[in-house]
């Protein structure tokens, strides 16, 4: 019965609040708009997450750049305009971001000077 008059509320408020933007409404219409959160332990009525909501909530809290390897350190290095320059039009040209670009050239060196 609890949820049913909460859902109604709810309905009511969002009606409320779909015909007026809540700065445009007097207090009285506030005040009613807003009333389902006026309630004492509302985090009782709600109901456990589904397993889709749980897998959706896992997923999003994952985002972020995928993990390469040990993972990823910001560095700051300074690069000559005009090589720069370059750069940025290769990896445009190939479709990859210019990180992607440089990794790929520092891998090349090392691997040449390990093998050497």
């Amino acid at each position: 019965m609890k949820k049913t008059k909460a859902t109604k509320r709810s309905k009511t408020a969002d009606q409320s609040h779909a015909s007026k933007p809540y700065w445009e409404m007097t207090t009285a219409e506030l005040r009613e708009a807003t009333k389902e959160f006026d309630q004492e332990f509302i985090g009782e009525t709600f109901r456990p997450a589904t397993p889709q909501e749980l897998a959706r909530f896992e997923r999003a809290r994952k985002r972020g750049r995928p993990r390469n390897g040990l993972g990823a350190k910001t560095i700051s290095v300074t690069v000559e305009k005009r090589l720069l320059a370059q750069t940025d039009r290769l990896a445009k040209k190939l479709q990859v971001p210019r990180a992607a670009l440089i990794a790929r050239g520092l891998q090349a060196v090392v691997n040449a000077e390990v093998s050497v």
